[in-house]
């Protein structure tokens, strides 16, 4: 018996990491969509600033290239049925009603479970994504490995953010029929305003409404901090995520509960 609790969600991601572990040639597979994204992307920013002094919205042609990089790493590298589809079924066929009597409590079961599966992805493509960034462009301008330390926390609470907004679309499995739908919503909001395109580029009157979405914190403000970092910048990432990780945490427990009396009352 586990006695402090942390451990058993720990035990959970630790054998998740060492099973993906097993097959390092899918994650390695997975790769060739994700330069084939990236090459084409250089291609058209190439054709778009044609002179590399040029800037658009503030960004070198390098910058925005680098940019993409690494939201499209957020992007591929934590691609992953479990808070979406598998969480889906399992409160759609009942399965959430087994899960309820274990040692654990589901939604962190979940949330380890996904970590665990998409860490060893996650970290082959960033090393992966950064050398061929490096081979195509060069160094990122006035890039410090200081930086990637100070980014790090950024970049775990992105994840974190967007994990929890997931668990809380599948969460409504229990009233809807299908939750799918929500998911490719919230996915292509994430490709256009997150990871396509920095805030930037947007339209004025558009930029404080995404700078205050969840989308800021999730995909855009680790991407910006890595190609283009300062503490303003930094100090305000962290305070939207953290606001977001309390309001989707908050979000979770209370539909959650709401969703599990739900399935008690209807027999389980």
């Amino acid at each position: 018996m586990v006695k402090n609790p942390a451990k058993k969600y720990y035990y959970i991601f630790r054998v998740s990491f060492m099973e993906n572990l097993q097959y390092p040639l899918n994650c390695i597979l997975g790769f060739l969509s994700y330069f084939i994204m990236i090459f084409l992307f250089f291609q058209l920013w190439n054709y778009i600033y044609g002179d590399a002094s040029k800037l658009i919205a503030g960004y070198t042609r390098t910058q925005m290239i680098w940019y993409v990089i690494f939201t499209e790493i957020m992007w591929f590298g934590t691609r992953n049925a479990t808070l979406t589809g598998g969480m889906s079924r399992d409160i759609k066929s009942g399965t959430v009603a087994y899960a309820m009597n274990k040692p654990y409590r589901y939604p962190l079961y979940i949330l380890s479970k996904y970590f665990g599966e998409i860490g060893f992805r996650f970290l082959l493509y960033f090393i992966m994504g950064s050398i061929m960034g490096v081979v195509m462009l060069g160094n990122i301008p006035a890039f410090r490995f200081a930086t990637v330390v100070w980014v790090l926390p950024v970049i775990l609470s992105g994840l974190l953010v967007n994990s929890l907004i997931r668990i809380c679309i599948s969460l409504l499995a229990f009233w809807v029929e299908d939750s799918l739908p929500f998911q490719w919503i919230y996915d292509k909001l994430l490709i256009v305003i997150g990871i396509m395109f920095p805030v930037e580029v947007f339209p004025k009157i558009l930029q404080p409404a995404i700078r205050l979405s969840p989308i800021y914190a999730v995909t855009y403000g680790p991407a910006k901090l890595l190609v283009d970092f300062s503490f303003g910048v930094y100090r305000q990432v962290l305070l939207v995520q953290m606001g977001y990780l309390f309001t989707f945490s908050l979000l979770l427990v209370l539909g959650y509960r709401k969703g599990v009396k739900k399935l008690n009352v209807n027999g389980g």
